[in-house]
C-alpha cells in the first residue's frame, strides 16, 4: 500500500464519515453496556455553522467519541429547534417577496408554507455538522415541531393547567412590535442608549398655573390618565385635588398623591400612562384610574394619537417634540441616558403592553431544581462552578413565565374557547375532549365542534425545548418506554452560559416535575467565541470566519484542535486562525512520524538494542503518566488541557525523543521487536488523540494494517491505566538535559554531527547510568567517562554534575568556526566602542549615580575580557 506523502484532509474526511456510516458505527441501540448519552442543544432550524456550534459541538463530539472508546453505549442525539420567532419572521419575509402577506393566509396555509420552507432550508446546519466530524446518532434526528414532540408539549400544558400551575392573565408584558408577540422577561436584553429628557408644561384646570413634567417618551402623552405628585412634597401642596389638562389632546386628568414619586428625579412629578408602563399600571391598579392603549401592535399609534394615527413612535416622538415646541408646551430638553429593553431575537425596542397571556407559576416548580444544584445533596454538577452564582440569583428570583406568544410557527395552545367571556374556555389535549369538558362546564349538551374556537396563540419555543432530554426517547407520551429508562438521566450537557437560564434551568424544572429525577449529571458551560482584539464574534462587526472555510482551509482535525487550544474552560475563547493552522501542522507531524516507521526495513533475525529497550520502558512510563494527567482533565472538562497534554506526549516525548532512540542507523533495518513496539505505541497514541482528531487517526489506523470493520479506531478500545515507573520518567529528564547540553556545545562550536565526540562526567548527583547508551545514541558521543577532575574543553552543568567535551582541531569545521568568531568579535567591540563613549563623555559621568556608573564599568572590563577571549580562540585556529 502506497502511503501519500502528504495528509490531505480533503481525500480523508469524506471517506471515513461515509465509512463510520455505512457502518452504523454511531448507532445506539439499548444493550447491557452502561449507557453515556448527551442530547445536542438543538440549533434553531434556521442556523447555519457558526463559530459557536464549532466548538460546542466539537467538545460534545470529543466526548462521545472518548465514551464509544471506553466501551460504553454511545448515544448523542441530535436535533433542532423550530425557533418561532426567527423562523416566522424568515417565512414571512419569503411570502412577502411572492406578493403574499400573513394576513391574507389561513393558519394551515401558513403553517404549509412554514414547512416548504423547513424543508427546503432547515437542517443545513446538521449537515453541516457532518462536516466537522459529529459522530451524532443520525437515526435519532429530533426537531420540535415534529408530531409526537408536539403531543409531547401539548400533554405537558394541559397537565401543568390541571395541576393549576398554568393560568391565564391579563398583565403587562414584554411586546416585540417586529414579531408581534410578547416576549418573557429573560428574552429581553437590556441596553444602555443615549435618549432624550423632555420637559412639558401642563394646564391646571380652572387656573393659569402650569405643571411640568420630565419625560423620556412624549408620544406617551396621548395615553395619559394621571399626573402623580408625592404627598410630602411642599413644592406641590397647592396642587391637591386639582385636576390638569394633556397637551394636544386636551384631556382633563386627575392629579394623585403617592410616596412612589422620587422627590429628586426630573421635577419631582409624574405623568401616569398605565398602558405602557409597568410602574404606572401598579399605580393606576392602586388608583383605579383609566387605561388608554395608545399603540397598534407594530408599535405605531391607533386613533387615541389623533393626527398622529399610524405613525410609528419614533417618528412621532421627533414629529411631536417638534409641535409641542411650537406651541410653548416643550420647556427643555436634556440629554439622559436611561435603559431600554430590546429583543433578543429581532433587536426591536420592546413596548411594555398590557395583553391576556398565558402564564406558569415558576416559584414551587423551581425549589427541586435550586436544591439540584445548590443544595447539600446536589446531584448536577456545573462547570466552571462560577456559573452557580448566576444560577442561584435566576432561580431565587424566578417570575411566572409567559408561555404564549402572539405567532403561528408552534405548538398551538390547547385552549379552546365556547364564549365571548374571558373565562369561557377549556383546555384539553384536542378538540374532542375539549367538546366534552365544555359540555360539562356549561351544562350545554348541544354544544358541538364547530362552537368551539382554539385560542390563536402558539407556545414560547423554549416551551418545547425544557423536555428535550425526555421527549427525544418519547419520555412524555410513554413515561415507562426501554429508551427512557436507559438513556435518562443523560451524562454530559454541552452547552452557553447565556442559556443557562432559559434553556439549562427549564430542563432541571421539567426533568423533577415529569420524572421526578435531574435530566443530566453534568453541565459544562463553553465560554463565547471572542475574536484576538476580545470582541464577540458578529455578522455586523465582519469579524467571524466562515466555518465551512476553515474545514476547506486547514482539515476538520486542524480547525478541532485549533478551536480546543484556544479554549480554557468556561472561559471566553480567543479564537486565533493561526492556532488552526498548529493544528493543521501538528497533523502533519503525525503523518510524517507514521511514514518514517512505515518506511523502515524490518529484519527478524536482529536482536533489540539497549537502546531501545530503555526508550521504550521510559516511553510506557510517561504514556500511563500522561494518560492519568488525561483522565483528571476530562473529569474536570478541562478538554484543552487534556489536548495539550496529548499534543505534548505525541510532538515532543514520541516524534523527537522516542523515534530518534529507536531509529535505526541510515540505511540500516529495525530490529521485529522494536518495529512491533513502536506500532504498539503508534496505536495506543491515536486511541488518545482519535476524540479530537478523528479522521486524521483514522486514517493512519486503517494503513497500519488491514482492519476488518469490527477493529476500526472508531470503535477501538481505550488505553487502561496501569502503575508505571516514575524514577525512570525523572531520570530521563535528566539524560535529555545533558543530550541538550551536547547539542549546544556542537551547535556553538560548528562540530559536525558525523564526528565523534568524548564526554567527561564529575557524577556529584549521583545520577543514574541508564540511559548513558541512549545520550551517546542522540548525541554520537563515542564514550562517557566517570571523572572526579575536571577537563579541558567545553562544558556545562546539570544539577550539580558537571560535563565536557574536549575540543580538537579536528572537531570543527574551522572556516565556519572562524566565521563565527569574526562576527562575535565584530559585535563585542561595537559594544565596547559605545561604553567608551559613554564613560568619555564628562557631563555623564558627573551626573550619574554611583551604581550607574560601577555597572557601566564592570561591562566595560567584561567585554574587554571578552575580546581578549575570541582574538586568543581566532590565533589558535589561524
Amino acid at each position: 500500500m502506497t502511503i501519500p506523502s502528504k495528509y490531505d484532509a480533503s481525500q480523508v474526511e469524506g471517506k471515513w464519515y461515509d465509512y463510520w456510516m455505512k457502518n452504523n458505527y454511531f448507532h445506539s441501540t439499548p444493550d447491557e453496556r452502561e449507557p453515556y448519552t448527551i442530547v445536542i442543544p438543538p440549533p434553531n432550524v434556521t442556523g447555519v455553522l457558526h463559530m459557536g456550534h464549532m466548538l460546542n459541538n466539537t467538545i460534545q463530539d470529543v466526548l462521545i467519541r472518548r465514551a464509544r472508546l471506553l466501551g460504553k453505549n454511545a448515544c448523542w442525539v441530535p436535533g433542532t429547534d423550530h425557533a418561532s420567532i426567527a423562523t416566522e419572521a424568515k417565512v414571512v419575509a419569503k411570502l412577502k417577496e411572492q406578493g403574499i402577506s400573513k394576513s391574507d393566509l389561513t393558519r394551515e396555509e401558513f403553517l404549509q408554507h412554514a414547512f416548504d420552507w423547513k424543508d427546503e432550508y432547515g437542517g443545513i446546519i446538521l449537515e453541516q455538522l457532518k462536516k466537522l466530524g459529529a459522530s451524532c446518532d443520525w437515526e435519532r434526528t429530533a426537531f420540535t415541531m415534529d408530531p409526537e414532540m408536539s403531543e409531547s408539549v401539548i400533554k405537558v400544558f394541559v397537565d401543568l393547567y390541571n395541576k393549576g400551575l398554568i393560568y391565564r392573565g391579563y398583565r403587562m408584558v414584554n411586546w416585540d412590535p417586529e414579531a408581534k408577540t410578547t416576549l418573557s422577561d429573560e428574552e429581553v436584553i437590556h441596553e444602555e442608549r443615549q435618549g432624550n429628557l423632555y420637559y412639558l408644561e401642563y394646564k391646571i384646570e380652572g387656573s393659569d398655573d402650569t405643571l411640568t413634567i420630565a419625560t423620556t417618551r412624549p408620544e406617551t402623552i396621548f395615553g395619559d390618565t394621571a399626573i402623580c405628585i408625592n404627598p410630602n412634597d411642599e413644592r406641590f401642596t397647592h396642587l391637591k385635588g386639582k385636576k390638569a389638562i394633556v397637551p394636544l389632546c386636551g384631556r382633563v386628568i386627575p392629579i394623585i398623591e403617592d410616596e412612589y414619586v422620587d422627590l429628586e428625579f426630573g421635577t419631582g412629578c409624574l405623568k401616569v400612562t398605565p398602558a405602557h408602563d409597568e410602574n404606572d399600571k401598579n399605580l393606576g391598579d392602586k388608583h383605579k384610574l383609566e387605561v388608554i392603549d395608545i399603540f397598534n401592535d407594530d408599535a405605531s399609534l391607533n386613533s387615541f394619537g389623533l393626527h398622529y394615527q399610524g405613525k410609528d413612535r419614533f417618528v412621532v416622538r421627533k414629529e411631536i417634540a417638534k409641535e409641542l415646541e411650537e406651541k410653548g408646551i416643550l420647556v427643555k430638553t436634556e440629554v439622559h441616558t436611561n435603559k431600554v429593553g430590546t429583543s433578543e431575537r429581532t433587536k426591536a425596542v420592546i413596548e411594555p403592553r398590557l395583553s391576556d397571556q398565558w402564564f406558569l407559576k415558576m416559584k414551587d416548580l423551581a425549589q427541586p431544581a435550586i436544591d439540584a444544584v445548590l443544595g447539600e445533596d446536589a446531584e448536577i454538577n456545573l462547570y466552571p462552578k462560577k456559573f452557580e452564582n448566576t444560577y442561584r440569583h435566576w432561580m431565587e428570583n424566578v417570575r411566572d413565565w409567559n408561555i404564549s406568544r402572539q405567532l403561528w410557527w408552534g405548538q398551538q395552545i390547547p385552549a379552546f374557547f365556547y364564549g365571548d367571556g374571558k373565562e369561557d374556555f377549556v383546555v384539553a389535549e384536542n378538540i374532542d375532549d375539549a367538546l366534552v369538558l365544555a359540555k360539562e362546564k356549561t351544562g350545554n349538551t348541544s354544544l358541538s365542534a364547530s362552537d368551539l374556537k382554539q385560542d390563536e396563540d402558539a407556545l414560547d419555543t423554549w416551551f418545547s425545548s425544557w423536555l428535550w432530554p425526555m421527549s427525544v426517547f418519547d419520555g412524555i407520551r410513554n413515561p415507562e418506554n426501554e429508551e427512557i429508562k436507559y438513556y435518562y438521566p443523560t451524562n454530559d450537557l454541552v452547552t452557553g452560559p447565556d442559556i443557562l437560564f432559559f434553556w439549562v434551568a427549564r430542563m432541571i424544572v421539567a426533568g423533577y416535575e415529569y420524572k421526578d429525577e435531574k435530566p443530566f449529571q453534568n453541565v459544562y458551560l463553553t465560554g463565547l467565541v471572542r475574536d484576538k482584539q476580545r470582541r464577540k464574534m458578529s455578522k455586523s462587526l465582519g469579524n467571524s470566519p466562515d466555518a465551512l472555510k476553515l474545514i476547506d482551509d486547514y482539515g476538520a482535525d486542524g480547525v478541532r484542535v485549533g478551536l480546543l487550544l484556544s479554549s480554557a474552560a468556561g472561559n471566553d475563547l480567543m479564537f486565533d486562525e493561526d492556532l488552526c493552522q498548529q493544528g493543521k501542522g501538528f497533523a502533519n507531524k503525525i503523518w510524517n512520524a507514521f511514514r518514517l516507521i512505515k518506511g523502515w526495513e524490518v529484519d527478524a533475525s536482529l536482536p533489540q538494542p539497549e537502546t531501545a529497550k530503555i526508550g521504550l520502558t521510559w516511553y510506557e512510563a510517561k504514556f500511563q503518566k500522561t494518560l492519568a494527567e488525561i483522565e483528571d482533565h476530562f473529569s474536570k472538562y478541562r478538554l484543552s488541557d487534556a489536548l495539550m497534554a496529548i499534543y505534548k506526549l505525541i510532538n515532543d516525548d514520541f516524534s523527537s525523543w522516542l523515534l530518534e532512540i529507536v531509529k535505526p542507523a541510515y540505511q540500516q533495518p529495525i530490529d521485529k521487536t522494536t518495529f512491533d513496539a513502536i506500532i504498539e505505541v503508534l496505536e495506543n497514541n491515536l486511541k488518545l488523540l482519535h476524540p479530537f482528531m478523528p479522521f486524521l487517526t483514522e486514517e493512519i489506523w486503517q494503513y497500519i494494517a488491514d482492519r476488518t470493520t469490527e477493529e476500526a479506531l472508531v470503535i477501538a478500545k481505550y488505553p487502561t491505566i496501569t502503575d508505571f515507573d516514575t524514577q525512570i520518567i525523572t531520570d530521563f529528564e535528566f539524560a535529555t538535559d545533558v543530550v541538550s547540553g551536547i547539542r549546544t556545545i556542537r551547535k556553538d562550536k560548528n562540530i559536525s554531527f558525523k564526528d565523534a565526540v568524548e564526554l567527561f562526567v564529575i557524577d556529584n548527583d549521583k545520577s543514574s547510568k541508564e540511559f548513558d547508551a541512549v545520550i551517546q545514541k542522540l548525541t554520537n558521543t563515542e564514550a562517557v567517562n566517570y571523572v572526579s577532575e575536571k577537563v579541558e574543553g567545553a562544558s556545562f552543568r546539570v544539577k550539580s554534575n558537571e560535563y565536557f567535551v574536549p575540543i580538537s582541531i579536528e572537531n570543527i569545521d574551522v572556516e565556519a568556526e572562524i566565521k563565527k568568531l569574526e562576527t562575535e568579535l565584530k559585535r563585542a567591540e561595537g559594544f565596547l566602542f559605545g561604553i567608551n563613549k559613554k564613560l568619555s563623555n564628562e557631563r555623564f559621568v558627573n551626573n550619574a549615580p554611583e551604581k550607574v556608573l560601577a555597572l557601566e564599568r564592570k561591562k566595560e572590563a567584561d567585554t574587554i575580557a571578552k575580546i581578549e577571549t575570541i582574538k586568543s580562540s581566532l590565533s589558535s585556529l589561524k
